[in-house]
């Protein structure tokens, strides 16, 4: 109809995990994620598994998989994201800072890299001083990307919280409302961004 407009389903962007399928740094990515969809986002996730299936990152070469231009395309779509990361040796792995590393290709975009987009960031690590600076990390390469790190960051600590039930869902209150918290300022945000392309 003329002089309406529709407002567009947002599309939430799940990326991060180990080389193992269903890691727990995966599950509570997919959590968030679950939680973004209740809030009528449609959701997609490149788990741990998928980004062990992309090469690593070079520069110079502007060769890309169907892997790879499948990442690029959905973030560069994408109205925010939920990344997710085992802590190692206080740092993120690897596998996600591949992953990352490849997102360089949006470098020329109008909307250059997160520019204007909400991440929610998670991190499982065995114990509260990786847990706090790999988040920490990751919330500065965020920045660095032009992104808006949520206030609410997912850590957990796999020595002392068993955040999931026997059935797989998550038992820890406290984690569950963090997720959920997360999930709800990623949404917020997402619904009330202005593109810096299109700002007055």
């Amino acid at each position: 109809m003329s002089g309406l407009s529709v407002a567009r389903v947002k599309r939430i962007i799940g990326l991060g995990g180990t080389f193992r399928q269903a890691s727990s740094s995966e599950r509570i990515v997919r959590a968030v994620l679950a939680d973004c969809a209740a809030l009528g986002a449609e959701t997609i996730m490149f788990d741990g598994p998928a980004l062990a299936r992309l090469p690593h990152f070079n520069p110079e070469n502007p060769t890309r998989t169907d892997e790879e231009s499948a990442l690029v395309e959905a973030v560069r779509g994408c109205d925010g994201l939920v990344i997710g990361s085992p802590g190692y040796h206080g740092g993120y792995s690897g596998l996600v800072k591949n992953a990352v590393d490849l997102l360089e290709d949006l470098r020329a975009d109008a909307r250059v890299y997160f520019d204007g987009r909400p991440v929610g960031l998670v991190v499982t690590a065995a114990g509260w001083q990786a847990c706090g600076t790999t988040l920490s990390a990751m919330r500065d390469v965020v920045h660095a990307m032009r992104g808006w790190p949520t206030p609410v960051g997912v850590a957990v600590n796999s020595v002392e919280q068993r955040p999931f039930g026997a059935d797989g869902a998550l038992a820890d209150e406290g984690v569950a409302r963090a997720v959920r918290t997360q999930a709800q300022q990623i949404m917020a945000f997402a619904m009330t961004a202005v593109p810096m392309e299109n700002a007055a």
